[in-house]
């Protein structure tokens, strides 16, 4: 049987997607060139620029997928959904080439003078500032804690700690990093019943197979 043509555009940008998360991890923004994506994509240039429009379009969309490659596989919530996210973006930092690629476009395009520069950093506050507040509904936070100025503060934190693990150690403590950034953050945002009952172990999110 043929593959549906809406199917096969899937997947087509998909495939384009993922080669480009690749070429952009390895290469940079500023060394992929289209010509090596479409040639590790196998497609062509038409397929392309029908999907992304652009390699700057290309580049927003590899950014754009970095909290779908994490909250689909989280089933905690309050502020054991926040820390899981920490933990699993670390792990899947070292693993997931598309988080990675995402990662890296993110902390470049402010140089490039891409547009929009601040985007994916204001939108994984919004998904944190989330948590928090439904932490705030379910009593485990301390009063008077804003959890728009925690969220801001966490992306922050974690922004600069996987640049300085990446240039340290490839990222191989990035986990073990999250992990202690809680232990110091914990204690000045949560009850103290609250605190006591976070898991900030990552071998739990494995052995459920979401890292």
């Amino acid at each position: 049987m043929r593959q549906p043509k809406q199917q096969r555009a899937v997947e087509t940008r998909d495939g384009i997607l993922r080669a480009a998360a690749e070429v952009f991890d390895e290469m940079g923004y500023a060394g992929a060139g289209i010509n090596r994506i479409l040639e590790r994509a196998g497609a062509t240039a038409g397929s392309l620029y029908f999907h992304f429009q652009s390699k700057e379009g290309l580049a927003h969309a590899v950014m754009n997928q970095q909290a779908d490659t994490i909250l689909p596989l989280l089933r905690s919530e309050g502020l054991q959904r926040l820390i899981d996210i920490t933990l699993v973006w670390s792990r899947q930092l070292q693993t997931n080439v598309l988080l990675r690629a995402g990662v890296r476009l993110t902390t470049e395009q402010s140089t490039l003078g891409m547009g929009d520069a601040a985007g994916p950093y204001v939108a994984w506050a919004k998904v944190m500032e989330e948590c928090l507040i439904q932490a705030r509904d379910l009593g485990e936070l301390q009063g008077g804690v804003d959890p728009a100025q925690v969220a801001d503060q966490v992306v922050e934190t974690c922004t600069g700690m996987q640049l300085y693990s990446a240039a340290a150690v490839g990222r191989a403590d990035l986990p073990e990093r999250v992990r202690r950034m809680w232990q110091i953050l914990l204690p000045g945002i949560a009850v103290p019943a609250t605190v006591v009952r976070m898991d900030l172990d990552a071998r739990r999110l494995e052995e459920a197979g979401l890292v």
